[in-house]
């Protein structure tokens, strides 16, 4: 089975099946938190954001809400710091509030491993080697997840993914899904991804544009 045939062919079937058997062994964590979360803050347990697909096709990604509603006193959205619950910490911790993009993953928009797929507005900053990362379909986790997460740089992301596009297989795929089960009972390296972490690629992207400029 080469690489070409099991992306085109295989990678979808194993998708489709992993993702339909592990929302089904994981379905009374599912509800179980949905029900705690929907009475928690009063409202949907889930948080929806627009992300790039496969070929920047925009898609809503879908987690369980880690944050509450809370605001100020004119009206604005408290910091994702303080509006973290002692609940979404421990859900973060774990992991489980990525457990609802396994529809994502039935659906088609996601897959199970591949690079993780950032907000909307990052897609004028990529370069052409940085954009092959949306030549295949996104990931719950990935090569850079388990190489470092929150720890690397964006260039060495970034680099991660291209080296996951360029080397996709089954053996890297089943190699990162165990990398990944590993960090997550260690908890150690707890990927964040919200918005008061994601937008500090946006500034630190424009600062190197601006730098450029200057040069």
């Amino acid at each position: 089975m080469t690489n070409n045939l099991y992306s085109a062919y295989f990678k979808r079937a194993f998708d489709l099946t992993a993702s339909v058997l592990g929302f089904l062994v994981l379905s009374p964590i599912f509800i179980l938190l949905m029900i705690i979360l929907l009475i928690d803050y009063k409202g949907s347990p889930f948080f929806l954001q627009e992300r790039p697909g496969k070929g920047e096709k925009i898609f809503k990604i879908i987690k369980f809400k880690t944050m509450n509603n809370k605001k100020d006193a004119s009206g604005n959205l408290l910091s994702n710091r303080i509006r973290t619950t002692k609940l979404g910490k421990y859900i973060r911790r774990y992991s489980l509030d990525e457990i609802p993009q396994l529809l994502n993953v039935i659906k088609g928009d996601m897959s199970l491993i591949g690079p993780r797929p950032l907000v909307v507005i990052y897609l004028p900053y990529y370069n052409d080697k940085e954009r092959k990362r949306h030549s295949v379909r996104p990931g719950i986790t990935g090569l850079a997840q388990v190489k470092g997460r929150n720890n690397l740089v964006w260039e060495d992301r970034f680099d991660f993914d291209v080296h996951y596009v360029e080397n996709l297989g089954f053996s890297l795929d089943i190699k990162i899904l165990y990398w990944t089960l590993l960090k997550i009972l260690s908890k150690s390296d707890v990927a964040i991804d919200q918005d008061e972490f994601l937008d500090w690629f946006n500034i630190y992207r424009k600062k190197q544009l601006e730098a450029d400029k200057v040069s």
